[in-house]
């Protein structure tokens, strides 16, 4: 089972992230409510530990708590992000779940700008992938189920995936799945 951590010593983070062998990439995502804290997945946080004692996170969330909707007409496979990158994004923004909209039922590729971190829609893609991504994230149950609705319509997998989303929102999900270190 895949974990997320979430650090509270930036500091210490940054540090450690700069001595991790070249080539090696630590996706560390600075969480948008607490200063100097940061959400990373398993991948990440062993390349961290590598270079020194173990980081000792202040909760653990197991990654498909957080689950991702990739929808009927995903493209361009190899240029996806790390799944753990992509929770860890979420729940840098107190967000619950993301679903990939880069291209739309109706097989148009999305357009968008975000406004900043805290735009529920953001692009990523894998570090020196080539196409990129668009993704939606969602801070409750409520406004995937009306997502889901709403612009896929007639696939009842998205309807499923949005209605077994594991927490409300994202006190939910701490309250229920994270464990404090």
């Amino acid at each position: 089972m895949s974990r997320l951590y979430f650090l509270t010593d930036g500091d210490e983070m940054v540090r450690r992230r700069a001595q991790v062998p070249k080539g090696a990439v630590v996706e560390a995502w600075p969480d948008l409510v607490g200063g100097g804290t940061y959400w990373v997945g398993e991948e990440s946080k062993a390349l961290l530990d590598a270079v020194g004692e173990p980081l000792r996170p202040h909760l653990v969330v197991p990654a498909e708590r957080v689950p991702i909707f990739y929808g009927p007409r995903l493209d361009d496979i190899e240029s996806l992000p790390r799944e753990e990158s992509l929770r860890a994004r979420a729940l840098s923004a107190h967000g619950i779940a993301i679903a990939w909209v880069t291209i739309d039922r109706h097989g148009h590729r999305a357009k968008h700008d975000p406004a900043g971190p805290a735009d529920p829609v953001f692009h990523l893609r894998r570090a020196g992938g080539g196409a990129g991504h668009v993704w939606r994230r969602f801070d409750t149950r409520g406004d995937a189920v009306v997502w889901a609705g709403e612009h896929w319509p007639d696939e009842p997998e998205a309807a499923e995936w949005a209605q077994g989303i594991p927490a409300e929102d994202f006190e939910d999900l701490l309250r229920r799945h994270a464990v404090r270190a």
